[in-house]
């Protein structure tokens, strides 16, 4: 049994005992600290960290029962092992019910004690490694589905966790297709709001006079065909958040409605004379520059000032193409649990024209693509067949594997074509062993093995480094 970085406390008043358990324990390469008194064992335990907790039941001034209480308040995570004598079975339990692992009984097994012990360790350890692996997803793979492992991506989530639990308005700015309302969902799901209504309302859907009732609502009769009372997105929105989609192409007599609300926190009905608070974060996003509309005269600049308290600017995909492996895979199984087929993976020529793609819609584009192509499939790869006609996609050089000028391999060692194509992988992928391994069909160790054996790790860096785009 592996028992790295596992730290062990025993506890018995019995000097002698808590050594021979403890040296024991140190055999087979656990890390034991050892307390012998009930007091000791829970300045120990409150102080220090410890993942396994040995405490015998009996003791004086403070007994095992306690130590578990005090362990369960302290380290819950922890797991305790009490050790009785034959008799005790009231108190074993107990102990069992107010949360031990396990129990034993003296005089103590060794086989027995270090059985018990490595159970204990083990299930520590596979919490430790769920509790990193989730870790490791949320920094890989984004926060609430910002999906991405680009510096890019990692600096916008860490922006996203400081200004979530805030109540400052954002501006979100970034191309058609970058995953601006998507931003705005993670901001309301991990914000203070996330149990209020998320109401997204696009400006460019509407005329002025319907936007104004969208956003605002009107009183019964307040134009022809007004017949009842209708509230606005900010009243639907009350206690949540409001997410207006390009704010840019806002006219201007509603934009200086909306800086009104913004700054009085009260929104009328059309018709209506009777103030209503509402109490609304508004998130906006836009795919234009409002700088230069604001020069224009097309955008006020006192509600620009007042929408961005914070900006979050996201790169097209093309300026992050590290991250479309990950966009394809996620799309591939979220495409095939919609339309009720099995497809297993991407074919190695389209992973790499995807990447070459430089996507003038972005994420949209790239997921209406996957979509389109998990309709077409029928064989449960992804292949060049499976493209929809006349996509353009299929006009991209598919990698310098098959370029022109690419140096021929007919006749070469099979070591020789093997190493051309690693190279290749991780030119192609920007260094991420990951995701030139899964392109390559092999193993993440072999793929290591095979760049340490060819001393590539020079290669490997410096593919890290982003092409011009």
């Amino acid at each position: 049994m592996n028992s790295d970085q596992i730290r062990v406390l025993v506890i018995d008043d019995e000097e002698a005992h808590a050594q021979a358990v403890a040296e024991s324990l140190e055999r087979i390469g656990y890390e034991c600290d050892i307390a012998t008194s009930g007091p000791e064992g829970a300045r120990k335990i409150e102080n220090e960290d410890y993942d396994v907790i040995i405490t015998d039941l009996k003791m004086d001034t403070v007994d095992g029962l306690a130590l578990l209480r005090k362990a369960k308040m302290e380290l819950p995570d922890a797991e305790v092992v009490v050790v009785t004598g034959h008799g005790d079975i009231k108190s074993t339990v107990l102990a069992m019910q107010q949360g031990a692992a396990n129990y034993l009984t003296k005089p103590l097994d060794i086989n027995e004690l270090r059985a018990v012990v490595d159970k204990a360790a083990e299930r520590k350890r596979l919490a430790k490694t769920n509790l990193e692996l989730h870790r490791q997803l949320d920094e890989k793979f984004g926060f609430e589905g910002i999906i991405g492992s680009s510096p890019a991506i990692h600096q916008i989530i860490e922006k996203l966790k400081q200004i979530a639990p805030t109540n400052a308005t954002v501006l979100i700015q970034g191309e058609t297709g970058t995953g601006k309302e998507l931003v705005a969902k993670a901001i309301h799901n991990n914000s203070p709001r996330k149990n209020k209504p998320f109401v997204p309302l696009n400006c460019t859907a509407l005329n002025e006079n319907l936007m104004e009732d969208e956003l605002f609502g009107h009183e019964p009769g307040a134009f022809t065909g007004a017949d009842r009372l209708r509230k606005g997105k900010f009243e639907y929105a009350n206690g949540g958040t409001l997410f207006l989609d390009e704010v840019g192409d806002m006219p201007l007599t509603l934009q200086a409605k909306l800086l009104r609300v913004l700054e009085d926190g009260q929104v009328f009905r059309i018709g209506g004379n009777e103030a209503i608070k509402v109490n609304v974060r508004v998130l906006s996003a836009t795919n234009r520059d409002l700088e230069q509309a604001v020069a224009q005269g097309a955008f006020r600049r006192d509600l620009y000032y007042r929408l961005k308290v914070v900006t979050i600017k996201l790169p097209p995909l093309r300026e992050r193409k590290e991250d479309i492996p990950l966009l394809a895979a996620h799309f591939l199984k979220e495409c095939s649990q919609k339309h009720g087929k099995t497809v297993t993976g991407i074919a190695a020529e389209v992973r790499r024209a995807l990447v070459a793609y430089d996507w003038p819609g972005n994420i949209r584009q790239l997921k209406n693509l996957i979509d389109s192509m998990v309709v077409l499939d029928r064989d449960g790869i992804l292949g060049l067949d499976d493209l929809p006609e006349g996509e353009p996609i299929s006009q991209v050089p598919l990698a310098p594997s098959v370029a022109a000028g690419t140096p021929s391999l007919i006749g070469q060692p099979l070591e020789a074509v093997e190493r051309y194509y690693i190279e290749q992988a991780l030119e192609l992928t920007h260094g991420n062993r990951e995701e030139a391994a899964r392109m390559l069909g092999i193993g993440e160790r072999t793929l290591y093995r095979k760049i340490k054996q060819w001393g590539l790790e020079g290669k490997r860096r410096s593919a890290t480094k982003q092409p011009a785009t």
